[in-house]
């Protein structure tokens, strides 16, 4: 997410509280973008990331006593609200599928090494969307949108040893996943 002081986006918040839409274009700008990676890396689909930061920008506008400054800053207070949305959209459409959005543009010249790269990238894509969970969350976070461990913490409502230990599993999860799809491609 894009840095801003917590202090801007209080003023933003109460301001938006207020009624002032400009506020919240403010605050949807600077904010939209990172929960919608987020959404769309833990469910690999468009239309749920979609619907996820919907969601999570309508409940900040309803949720007036729902964020609370002192428990941390706002991105991790959306991040977690679009945790909750997406892992509630996964259970309603289990089981879920990876992602047939690729974003990846073809135009250096060079088609086998662009082919090459976004075979890789979408094995990478598909190992994340297949670890479990808590795992696929923490490296999503961690890695993807590199927050630290103090903030995915306390987003995630748990020890930063927990965060740690998950990422570790997480990594190593990966690096057996990738390994096992290169033998079955050779």
């Amino acid at each position: 997410m894009q840095t801003a002081s917590p202090q801007d986006d209080r003023d933003l918040l109460q301001r938006m509280w207020a009624g002032d839409e400009d506020a919240f274009t403010v605050l949807y700008r600077r904010h939209q973008g990172a929960v919608y990676r987020f959404a769309l890396h833990m469910s690999g689909k468009t239309d749920i990331a979609d619907e996820v930061t919907q969601d999570t920008f309508m409940l900040l506008m309803r949720g007036r006593n729902q964020y609370d400054p002192s428990r941390g800053s706002l991105s991790a207070f959306l991040y977690g609200v679009a945790r909750n949305h997406v892992l509630r959209a996964l259970e309603r459409e289990r089981p879920y599928a990876a992602s047939e959005d690729a974003d990846i543009p073809v135009d250096s010249g060079d088609v086998l090494g662009d082919l090459t790269r976004s075979e890789q990238i979408e094995s990478v894509r598909q190992a994340i969307l297949s670890l479990p969970q808590p795992y696929r969350e923490v490296v999503v976070l961690c890695e993807l949108h590199e927050l630290d461990y103090a903030e995915v913490a306390a987003m995630l409502q748990c020890p930063v040893g927990t965060v740690r230990s998950r990422l570790h599993r997480g990594r190593a999860l990966l690096v057996w996943k990738l390994r096992a799809s290169e033998r079955c491609s050779v």
